[in-house]
């Protein structure tokens, strides 16, 4: 794992210091960078979102989907968790802790909204990091790659809706119009955009080119992140001082529905038969978020200022590590995990 995503959530907590700092130093410089605005689209925001995304993209190769039926019940576990269970498990997870539980110590003018964003970091699957989780755990590459492409082809139909749902069954108003520019910009041009990168690096320098380029776009798409970090802190900064527990708090339910929903993925691939290999990688994408889109769409939907937007950086601040723990217990297990396949329960 490379040192400077190995260290991610230490460059995050400086993100964050030096956010607040800025915010307090200079209140009218974000305040400008707030109002450059197009169709509620903030363009500084977009610009670093799409720096993001668009190298994280370049990596998926669709043609990958024709091998989805090597290792159908890996596949079927993880979009099982996926969507049907990971952005339902979060939305009861808000209600419980953010809506109920921790009620008292957060802004009762955001507990909506830090509900809508917990669920926008579970509605869409994990894209890029979970290549680096998966070769962390011996995982099989074409499996991998493959439950990739495929959980991007159905997010590009079902992030949407699944959101909508969610949100309107907690009672959350829907700006149907931005959630749905908001998929254009962030999930459809972007992969667009990415494969056709991809197509024209390859067609004119082969695989040696493409992993070049991609070498040369991962410094840029982390200090994108770090950037639209700093502005986020920046505008957020005055509540979280005024209320320093609230990462906190909104941390819980998180990690709550990382650790269930890949010991779940890990479980179900372990009674289905399927190989560890399988397992390990399928538990991993099954329990992390596609953090930068749920980034990207919460300051869509609700705004810098906004608790969506705070509660989805919140993953993003955890998510090394917490992945790295995950990694730890898949590995750990193997031997666990193989001796039931032993005993009969492997399938052919």
């Amino acid at each position: 794992m490379p040192l400077f995503e190995r260290y991610l959530t230490v460059w995050v907590l400086l993100c964050i210091l030096a956010g607040i700092a800025l915010g307090q130093m200079m209140p009218g410089v974000f305040e400008a960078i707030s109002a450059m605005e197009v169709a509620k689209v903030n363009l500084p925001v977009a610009v670093l979102i799409w720096a993001m995304i668009v190298p994280m993209l370049v990596k998926i190769d669709f043609a990958a989907l024709s091998e989805v039926t090597r290792h159908w019940r890996g596949i079927g576990v993880t979009l099982f968790i996926n969507w049907a269970v990971k952005p339902f498990s979060m939305a009861l997870l808000g209600w419980i802790f953010i809506g109920w539980l921790f009620r008292p110590w957060l802004p009762a003018d955001q507990i909506d909204s830090y509900i809508a964003g917990l669920i926008l970091l579970a509605a869409a699957p994990c894209t890029a990091m979970v290549f680096v989780w998966s070769n962390l755990t011996r995982g099989e590459p074409h499996f991998t790659l493959s439950q990739v492409a495929l959980n991007d082809a159905i997010m590009i139909v079902a992030f949407a809706p699944l959101v909508a749902f969610l949100l309107g069954i907690s009672a959350i108003a829907v700006p149907w119009e931005t959630l749905i520019l908001s998929v254009a910009l962030y999930i459809v041009v972007p992969v667009i955009a990415a494969q056709l990168i991809r197509r024209r690096v390859l067609a004119s320098g082969g695989e040696a080119a493409l992993q070049g380029l991609l070498k040369r776009l991962q410094p840029i798409s982390l200090a994108a992140l770090l950037a639209t970090l700093v502005l986020l802190f920046a505008f957020q900064g005055p509540q979280i001082i005024a209320q320093p527990m609230v990462i906190a708090l909104l941390a819980v339910p998180i990690l709550i529905q990382v650790y269930f929903n890949a010991g779940l993925a890990y479980l179900l691939n372990r009674w289905s038969g399927e190989q560890h290999c399988v397992a390990g990688p399928s538990a991993l994408i099954g329990a992390s978020n596609f953090f930068e889109l749920a980034v990207a769409a919460a300051i869509s939907l609700f705004g810098l200022h906004s608790g969506a937007a705070l509660a989805t950086v919140v993953g993003v601040l955890i998510e090394v590590p917490v992945m790295l723990s995950v990694v730890k217990i898949v590995n750990a297990s193997k031997g666990w995990y193989e001796a039931g396949l032993r005993h009969g329960r492997a399938r052919p």
